[in-house]
């Protein structure tokens, strides 16, 4: 018999609607429930693309008698971290704060009122050394509930107290340099791994806004050890197999540190923050395989995460038919199977062998360059590689036929917002106006779809957008917004981030301390109000805030908007001075803060061609830079579709127009322009003099 979460539209929570458990969502009814009845809230936490939530279910929450004991002895309940980033960030810090680690699933054991007094992640069904059983843990937490409950509530208590201070702001009267980089930096290059690329031992993670900051870092400096580590990380993450070589996307980490063996989920964040990644490499270097993975992560996102109203799904399982990575292995005998006489090669080029890298069977990778390959084989490279996208192609076709991981089709914002902001980047830079008008897709089906009463939802599934958005969701769509104005020069997107970076004011930013939490001040009251300003898989909601105001600040020339910037970034430098390498994002904005200001102000009359002079100013990497721009007739916007004049709100474009009725660009510094454009060859070596 289904339980409560039967009733959710979560896919973690539907996937756990018919455990034996009787799982409350996270509301009211539970929390009351533990109050009347006096009884701990065992709090389990997971998403549905993780591969150790799948498999306590399996072991724990699918068996009758640990479930019997679950139900006797506790209030459960179960959070998408997805949908609830709040709950699942409290908590987290204070597993973390409890075991020295964190992950998911995650498994905390809460007094009545919320307070955290034990946790940790995945327990097994049976002690394994240095772990106990499930069922011995609930045993002993039941024990300590009802005989030492003094001495348990004492040390939540405590525990919230640390958390309390840890995630309380104080000014720290301090202000963020560029040393503040160069060290972060330095700290990168003594964990750097020269042969494969990435920082530390296994397992390695992607990184994405590590990798940013060293672009930047080159792009100001002109330090190459800065481009090397990025681009040798970013190309041996491409080689490796933790790359998926037949869709195209990454899998979420790699527990090795060659990249070779993944953890097999797919994330849209993941994807998305390194197609950007990729875009700027390539900028820097004009490396063209840089720019074949961006095109391929993005066509895979078209192709796998795309919702038929615009927006883009959140993952992909790691598992099929119960087993972590079954859909993406191969055989020798399957390739020899589908590519018949170039089968030899194929398998010899991708490392399919009978002996497999993985399980017995094979992971596609690339151990070796193809210009090597091509020179030992004898073979030109342009043919190599048309061999290979053939049998590409009709592995990826057979592929298909096999039965998927489970696909979370949750829409996520701010996720969807570093998608969007990817497409509108690489499309602008790459000429690919197919790119542009997806990300147009996906943000209007956000603003149209994904707001009630003119606040921002957070997560929409099966056409039903919930629960109240958070920092990273505002804050992120506002920088992609920014980007998808830049690639279109359509008004209405920038009247849109500017309308958000005002809510953000509004609603998150504390007069008081300087900065802005992760969560509204009208929304729910938790054990504390979330706030973390460190940058993990993603951009932190600070981060992300700091760069709206600085990119909107610029613009708009709005001294509220680079008061905020400036005062987000300084409330960080303690921690930043002391954890640098856990701020990639928010380096960026310091690096952005800091840099020679260039800003690009594009006119086009309504019946030319915008995207030589478009595709001109977005090949160049430009670290401090911003670009707007107006189509008109005249150089004048349409006053009845936006309702204000951008005139007014961007000194950019005061005085300035198209010059000989063509494309025209300025480039600015300080709002002090040089002579109009009209060739894209000399706007790119205008554009190029302004990096370093």
């Amino acid at each position: 018999m289904p339980n409560r979460l039967a009733a959710e539209t979560s896919p973690y929570l539907l996937q756990h609607a018919g455990n034996p458990v009787d799982w409350y969502p996270w509301g009211q009814e539970a929390l009351e429930r533990a109050k009347n009845e006096d009884r701990p809230i065992l709090l389990s936490v997971g998403y549905s693309s993780c591969h150790w939530c799948h498999v306590m279910e399996r072991e724990s929450f699918e068996n009758p008698s640990i479930a019997r004991l679950m139900n006797d002895l506790f209030v459960n309940i179960k959070v998408d971290r997805e949908e609830r980033p709040d709950i699942d960030q409290i908590y987290m810090k204070a597993v973390q704060a409890m075991s020295g680690r964190g992950g998911w699933p995650m498994t905390v054991f809460l007094t009545p009122d919320g307070i955290p007094f034990f946790g940790g992640t995945y327990y097994p069904p049976e002690a394994r050394p240095g772990i106990p059983s499930f069922p011995d843990l609930l045993n002993a937490i039941h024990e300590a509930w009802q005989n030492r409950r003094d001495e348990v509530q004492a040390g939540g208590t405590r525990l919230l107290a640390a958390l309390e201070k840890a995630s309380t702001p104080n000014k720290s009267g301090l202000t963020a340099s560029l040393q503040l980089v160069d060290s972060a930096v330095s700290t990168l290059s003594r964990r750097y791994d020269p042969e494969y690329g990435g920082f530390g031992a296994a397992p390695k993670f992607p990184q994405p806004v590590t990798l940013e900051l060293l672009l930047r870092h080159y792009a100001r400096t002109g330090d190459r050890a800065s481009l090397i580590m990025a681009v040798n990380t970013l190309k041996h993450m491409a080689a490796g197999g933790m790359r998926d070589h037949l869709a195209g996307g990454f899998h979420r980490y790699s527990v090795d540190a060659r990249w070779l063996v993944p953890h097999f989920e797919k994330m849209l964040y993941d994807n998305a923050l390194l197609a950007r990644v990729y875009l700027n490499a390539w900028k820097l270097t004009g490396s063209d395989d840089l720019a074949d993975i961006v095109t391929e992560v993005l066509d895979d996102l078209i192709e796998d995460f795309t919702d038929i109203g615009g927006g883009f799904y959140s993952a992909r399982d790691a598992d099929s038919e119960g087993v972590e990575g079954r859909f993406y292995v191969w055989s020798p005998d399957e390739v020899s199977d589908a590519l018949g006489g170039e089968a030899e090669l194929f398998c010899r080029i991708y490392d399919i062998t009978h002996e497999g890298n993985f399980e017995g069977e094979s992971i596609l990778h690339l151990p070796d360059p193809i210009e090597l390959v091509a020179k030992a084989e004898g073979i030109p490279v342009s043919e190599l590689e048309v061999i290979l996208a053939r049998g590409r192609a009709v592995l990826l076709e057979l592929r298909n036929e096999r039965v998927e991981p489970f696909r979370d089709e949750k829409i996520i914002v701010s996720w969807n917002a570093f998608a969007i902001r990817a497409f509108a980047d690489a499309g602008a830079a790459l000429g690919r106006s197919d790119y542009v008008e997806r990300a147009m897709q996906a943000a209007e089906f956000i603003w149209s779809e994904m707001r009630e009463e003119e606040r921002l939802l957070h997560s929409s599934i099966k056409g039903k957008a919930s629960g109240l958005a958070y920092l990273d969701d505002l804050a992120g769509l506002g920088n992609a917004l920014l980007s998808l104005h830049a690639a279109t020069l359509d008004s209405k997107w920038l009247d849109r981030a500017y309308s958000l970076a005002d809510e953000v004011l509004e609603l998150f930013f504390d007069e008081e301390s300087g900065t802005v939490f992760d969560s509204a001040h009208d929304m729910e009251d938790l054990v504390l109000r979330p706030r973390d300003a460190t940058d993990g898989a993603t951009p932190s909601g600070p981060s992300l805030a700091a760069e709206l105001f600085a990119r909107a600040g610029t613009l708009k020339n709005d001294i509220r908007y680079r008061q905020a910037a400036r005062s987000i970034v300084d409330h960080e430098v303690e921690s930043m001075q002391e954890f640098g390498t856990a701020f990639g994002r928010m380096l960026s904005v310091v690096d952005r803060l800091e840099a020679n200001p260039v800003e690009v102000a594009l006119f086009v009359p309504a019946d030319s061609d915008p995207i030589p002079l478009l595709t001109a100013v977005h090949e160049e990497f430009l670290p401090g830079g911003v670009i707007a721009g107006i189509i008109s007739d005249e150089g004048e916007l349409d006053q009845k579709k936006t309702g204000s004049s951008p005139q007014e709100d961007t000194p950019l474009f005061q005085g300035r127009g198209p010059v000989n009725g063509q494309p025209t660009a300025y480039v600015c510094e300080h709002y002090v322009c040089d002579l109009a454009q009209n060739d894209p060859a000399a706007l790119r070596d205008r554009l190029a003099r302004t990096r370093i």
